[in-house]
């Protein structure tokens, strides 16, 4: 696997965690072990309720970064900077490099 598709795969992979269905397999984990592992211990309990806040501040987390990328989304279009919407679409270390040339003045 190279490093670029290896980015790439962790980009969606952290996407994937602020989805619904990261919710279900979560509480699937804790039921799966709970009723095959040790049961609900101290440990376990505070495994499960970081695993959970951890999910639950990722899905804030994109819901926010969604709302903003809709608002700025709107500006660049009505701006007559529609070009700028595709930053989107790529790595975080391409926007970085895009960011340095701009600030750069390239």
């Amino acid at each position: 696997m190279s490093f670029a598709s290896a980015r790439g795969w962790l980009t969606t992979l952290g996407t994937a965690t602020a989805r619904p269905a990261a919710f279900a397999i979560f509480l699937l984990y804790g039921i799966a072990w709970i009723v095959f592992g040790n049961g609900l211990e101290w440990h376990s309990f505070a495994t499960l309720a970081t695993w959970g806040m951890t999910l639950l501040i990722q899905r804030a987390e994109h819901r926010d970064t969604q709302a903003i990328h809709a608002k700025l989304d709107e500006l660049l279009k009505a701006s007559g900077h529609p070009h700028l919407m595709e930053v989107d679409d790529k790595d975080a270390e391409e926007v970085e490099q895009q960011r340095e040339c701009v600030q750069r003045g390239h």
